[in-house]
């Protein structure tokens, strides 16, 4: 049997250039690769990747897919510190940071196409 690897989670959006700005810029994540002709972008994530891709105006069943609770979380050092900073930066969060039963904190942000990703500290 083959051996699985998580290699991408793929992040549906609508504008691709405002996504990119978005990932790239106001959270700092480097892009691995990116190409707008393709609207496709992969971003420095570690061993698994999030890729942003572009959806177009007249796919309904991928503009089904935009703006939905993604299921990805990105571990940072302190999600508190962290939400500081993206909320000045004005990036939506869905609620302030929360400390879990399991002892770590979560905080779920929005992008600009209302996809929610999760950022995360504690224990692994």
């Amino acid at each position: 049997m083959a051996e699985y690897t998580l290699r991408v989670v793929r992040i549906f959006v609508t504008d691709w250039r405002r996504a990119f700005r978005f990932y790239t810029e106001t959270l700092g994540i480097p892009a691995a690769y990116q190409s707008e002709a393709m609207g496709w972008a992969q971003l420095a994530t570690g061993e698994c990747q999030l890729a942003l891709e572009r959806v177009a105006p007249d796919d309904e069943e991928g503009r089904a897919l935009v703006g939905r609770f993604v299921g990805a979380s990105l571990a940072v050092p302190d999600v508190e510190a962290e939400y500081r900073l993206l909320v000045a930066r004005g990036v939506q969060f869905v609620e302030p940071p929360e400390k879990q039963p399991w002892g770590g904190t979560l905080a779920h942000l929005r992008d600009p196409d209302g996809n929610v990703i999760t950022l995360v500290s504690g224990p692994a």
